[in-house]
This record gives C-alpha cells, structure tokens and sequence, in this order.
C-alpha cells in the first residue's frame, strides 16, 4: 500500500486550503478510509456496449451481488435544474442529467444481482400531488423504462414526507461542520443500500459537481428551500434552490429542522455549501457511487450559454464516495486536493478535505488503488477548457452577489 501523508504534511496541505481542524480531526483526515474505483473506457449510451462496460466494473469491485442481493436500493439522481432546462436542444441526458440508459442498465444489472427494491430518489420540484414520474416525463424520459428494468421499482420525490408523514433526522458524526443533523425523506433511511449516480460537471459554488455534490439535493426543499415553512405540504415547491437558508443562511430551516451549530459563522457560499456536503456525506454514506463521464458538459452544473458539451468518454464507479469524486476529479484534470484560491476551488473551501475530515473518505490519490483504464489514459482536460474561458471572459459570473433578502 501507498505511502501515507505525514500529519505535518496534511496539516500543512490543510491549512493551504484555508481550513482549520482540531487534532481529532485530523488523525481522521489521515486514516480516511479508502476502497477501489474502477474505470472504463465507454463512449456510447448503446445499451448492448453500455451494459458489458457497467458490468465489468462492478465485477471489478467485487460484484454487485454482495451488495444489494435481498436488499432495498436507494438510487439518488442528480435532475438539478429542472426538466426543461437544456443546453441548446440537446437531451439532458447528454449534458447534466446522468443519461437515462445508464441508469436503466446499473437497475438491470442490480435486479440480475437479486436486489429486492429498487426505489429511484430525488428532491424534485413539482407538487407533492403530482406523481415524480410526471417529473420525467416533462423531460421527454419515459418512465417505463425503469419499472421494467426490475420487478420491484418505486419512484419518491424526496422533498416532502410522504406515506412517511415526517421526516427523519440524519446526525452527522463527529459533530457536523454547519448542521450537527439534517432532516431527509424516510427514503434516505429506509434502504439498504444508497446510491450517488450523476455527471461530472464544474460548478461555481464549490468547484466541481459529482457523485459527492449530488448530495446536496437530499435536503428537502420543504425545509432547507427558499420557500421553506411558508406553504402547505401539499402545494407546489416553488424557489427551485436553497439559497437562503444553505448557501447564505440568512434564516434558519424549516419544518422543525435543527439549526445549524454556529449562527456567528460567515453567511458566504464558497463556506457554507461545501460543508453542507461534506456533512450529508458523512451523515447519509454512499454504498455505491457512479460517475457518468461518456457525455457531460463543460462551464457549470446546469445550462448556461458559456456552457459546452464534452464528450470524456469514461465511466467510473466506487464504493466510498470520497475517494470516487477524487478519482473523478483526477480524470477532469483537477486537482482533488487542490487548496483554496487555486483550480477549480478559486472561491470554495475543498468539499473533498472537508470529508476527510469527517472520517468519510481519503481524497488521497496515493492512497486509492485505481482498477482498469489508467487516469492518465482516461482524463480529459476540464481544466484547460475552465482556463480557455477564464481568458476569454466567458466563464460565466463567478461569485454571485448576495441577492436581496425581504422579510
């Protein structure tokens, strides 16, 4: 095994980036745990080429079976920006929705490895009332796809109780950095095996968006919302970010949620956000994590017109969540221990160190043994392309002003 760092080479490399730990927190930041990640060589969404790549790397990785064999599966999508947000008139799939096929293959393959339930998860902005497969559907998905891809498929928008009719409290270890807990769907609690699927994309508030950043929409919008305790349950989820309340703090959750630990703390994004995630990481683990690298986009995590669609052509997939988004990182020609002030973490802390910190998983390349394609064959430069627009003045607004909040 690798070589770990020094506690005076972390220490060193931490307080670069702009954060300060106590020594508990960073013997966990040296003993973070590691596992595999795979990567595959795949540039095509063609099912019969798609589905053997997936298969093989859960192979590698010890095979799906162990996993979810008899259990209930949790699978978190990542539909940030709504249904009808496109880049030019491309599919979601193709940009910053993780591809349709590719989820309908890992649910086969997970039903072929005897998983008992398969209930696909997300904070999606629409009426409580209104089925989540509706949802799809306004995103030209058809949502029979998944329930014939196994025999038990449920569908949850995650940003309201539910049959539940309440929501249950995650408490994140050691502490938490900004919430000591956040309240979730029951859905978060009530499986087996939970499940990061999503693109790899840059994104301005915490540098790059993964299988780690997707967490951020676990949070329900009936609670941690911009509209959050002023509508009924049943009404629409109107405000579709959290603004307020995550990333500037300028109130406090909703719905009986616990506030955060230290109100005095700086109401900023580049601080707040990157913490939220590192504290979901922690206190919601990921068995499962699958980073979608054959087609993305380049500039953001939603739509915007400095934004380019990319085609990297890689899959990679892990079970530590950590230590994949650090894998992924690497395979977009970042840095994933980057410190603060330099690329891609120009403005926000390193979400990533933040996890190590928890105890939730290394960032450390050294550490983590990399199965199949060679990062180094599989990278693709989303750092040049990041520099491109920076010198050409079209990298979209950086750091947003903080807006104007009414009482």
């Amino acid at each position: 095994m690798p070589d770990m760092l020094s506690r005076r080479e972390l220490l060193a490399g931490l307080g670069a980036a702009g954060l300060t730990i106590s020594r508990t927190a960073s013997a966990r930041a040296v003993s973070a745990p590691v596992a595999p990640v795979a990567i595959s060589r795949c540039r095509t969404y063609t099912p019969s080429e798609l589905t053997p790549v997936l298969d093989g790397m859960f192979d590698k990785l010890g095979g799906l079976g162990r996993l979810v064999q008899g259990k209930t599966v949790a699978i978190k999508l990542n539909f940030n920006g709504g249904p009808t947000v496109r880049l030019g008139h491309l599919p979601l799939g193709d940009t910053h929705w993780p591809h349709p096929n590719l989820l309908a293959a890992t649910m086969q393959l997970m039903a072929r490895a005897g998983a008992y339930r398969i209930r696909l998860v997300e904070g999606a902005a629409a009426p409580r009332t209104d089925p989540f497969e509706e949802h799809m559907l306004d995103a030209n998905w058809d949502p029979g796809m998944f329930l014939s891809a196994a025999p038990r498929v449920e569908f949850e928008n995650t940003n309201y109780t539910n049959a539940a009719k309440k929501f249950t409290r995650f408490t994140v270890p050691n502490g938490g950095l900004l919430f000591p807990a956040y309240d979730l769907n029951h859905s978060y609690a009530d499986c087996d095996v939970f499940v990061s699927i999503a693109k790899c994309k840059d994104h301005p508030t915490t540098g790059v968006s993964t299988v780690m950043k997707n967490l951020f929409g676990v949070t329900p919008l009936t609670a941690y919302g911009n509209g959050a305790g002023k509508w009924e349950d049943n009404d629409l989820v109107y405000g579709n970010d959290r603004i307020q309340i995550l990333h500037w703090g300028s109130r406090q959750p909703a719905m009986g949620a616990p506030p955060e630990i230290d109100p005095a703390s700086p109401r900023e994004d580049h601080y707040r956000v990157p913490r939220v995630v590192a504290d979901l990481a922690a206190a919601r683990p990921v068995h499962l994590a699958i980073v979608d690298g054959i087609t993305t986009m380049a500039g953001g995590q939603t739509p915007a017109p400095w934004c380019t669609p990319v085609a990297p052509g890689f899959l990679i997939a892990g079970t530590n969540v950590v230590n994949t988004a650090a894998v992924a990182m690497a395979a977009m020609n970042y840095d994933p221990r980057a410190p603060k002030g330099t690329i891609p973490f120009d403005g926000p802390d390193n979400k990533l160190l933040l996890a190590e910190q928890l105890g939730v998983g290394s960032a450390d390349l050294s550490r983590i043994e990399t199965i199949g394609l060679p990062i180094r064959e599989a990278m693709f430069d989303f750092r040049a392309l990041r520099e491109k627009r920076r010198a050409s003045g079209t990298d979209g607004p950086g750091r947003r002003r903080r807006p104007m909040i009414q009482n």
